[in-house]
């Protein structure tokens, strides 16, 4: 890696029994399960609320709604809660919007089942012997980070790795730049997911001036060949690329600033995206252009709606290996084309 001053040309189920947690200060509630019956009761009990009770609140209301519902959850709360009407009425009281609380229990149960083929797949993965690299990209707050718990908050960690490696060390520097990510490829019955790859060279190293224009074109030049021989010597490579709009891409960065849980995301380079944005855009339709192979070709997955974006992605990859007792759990395999999809030149752009 050079150094900044290297410059780089710009480019012109019924309710199931209340668990209570305690949290720090607080009780909060959970559920056993997620449940489909509780979805369709809450949908009956709509009728009983007028829509002028139901207000439009955006995502950041809604959650601050349910944080606070769940401070105030009383024993008699729960109580009420073991029933629909009652549940519902709850809901209004605490001015929680009821048809967000549906929406999230459909996409926890869909998550659950979905995590039971994920599951299923990786113990085919080792026991068949196959070494399996998903690469993660796209703009920052795209939803990279959030994807790969979801897949890996319930596989084995013996034969997974997530791999996020920080910038080059001096010694990196000075070596082949795919030697650092080669030795972190899957081993036999291996998943590897990658939070960023070596395709930093070919967008964010060039954007912020972190790569001389030598060096991103003899990258360019190496990629569909380093990428060829490992697709020859067995590897699978799944490249995704989350693909977000201007828009939400400010909303997500407003959310990191103000969210002290979250604040740890933000870097120099973060905070330059939205500034930068027109140069991401043009870096990164070179790399597909260049990189997009048959062998291995960009996967792009509209990640505007987080919930989709997960969803999608792990259903693209579970539909992409012949594990036994797929679909099993009688949750669809096959993404969503209106969601996730092969790049192609004339595809509609968000990013």
């Amino acid at each position: 890696m050079s150094s900044a001053n290297d410059s780089f040309p710009t480019p012109t189920s019924g309710l199931t029994e209340p668990v209570l947690e305690e949290g720090i200060g607080s009780t909060s509630i959970t559920f056993t399960e997620a449940n489909h019956d509780l979805a369709l009761e809450l949908e009956a009990g709509l009728a009983e609320i007028s829509r002028s009770d139901l207000t439009e609140w955006d995502e950041s209301q809604t959650k601050t709604a349910l944080g606070r519902a769940a401070e105030k959850l009383t024993s008699e709360d729960l109580q009420l809660i073991n029933n629909n009407r009652g549940l519902v009425a709850l809901l209004k009281k605490k001015r929680i919007k009821v048809t967000d609380v549906l929406d999230a229990l459909r996409y926890e149960d869909e998550l659950v089942k979905l995590q039971v083929e994920l599951v299923r797949f990786q113990r085919w993965v080792q026991e068949s012997g196959d070494r399996v690299a998903v690469l993660f990209e796209g703009r920052d707050a795209a939803g990279k980070g959030g994807t790969i718990r979801r897949f890996t908050e319930h596989l084995n960690p013996r034969s997974i790795r997530v791999v996020a490696l920080p910038k080059p060390t001096i010694e990196e520097q000075g070596q082949w730049y795919f030697q650092r990510y080669s030795k972190q490829l899957p081993n036999r019955g291996e998943i590897v997911f990658f939070d960023r790859s070596w395709y930093n060279r070919a967008v964010v190293e060039p954007v912020n001036g972190f790569c001389t224009e030598a060096e991103y074109r003899r990258f360019m030049q190496q990629v569909p060949e380093y990428e060829h021989m490992l697709y020859e010597d067995g590897i699978t490579i799944i490249k995704f690329w989350f693909s977000i709009s201007k828009e939400e891409q400010l909303k997500r960065m407003v959310s990191r600033q103000t969210n002290p849980l979250k604040q740890w995301k933000l870097s120099p380079v973060d905070q330059q995206a939205q500034e930068k944005w027109d140069m991401y855009t043009h870096f990164k339709e070179e790399m597909f252009s260049k990189t997009h192979t048959s062998f291995s070709p960009w996967i792009i997955v509209k990640a505007n709606s987080k919930r989709l974006a997960r969803l999608e992605s792990i259903r693209y990859v579970l539909d992409h290996f012949p594990y036994p007792g797929r679909g099993d759990t009688n949750t669809p395999i096959h993404p969503d084309p209106n969601i996730i999809g092969r790049f192609h030149r004339n595809i509609i752009k968000i990013d």
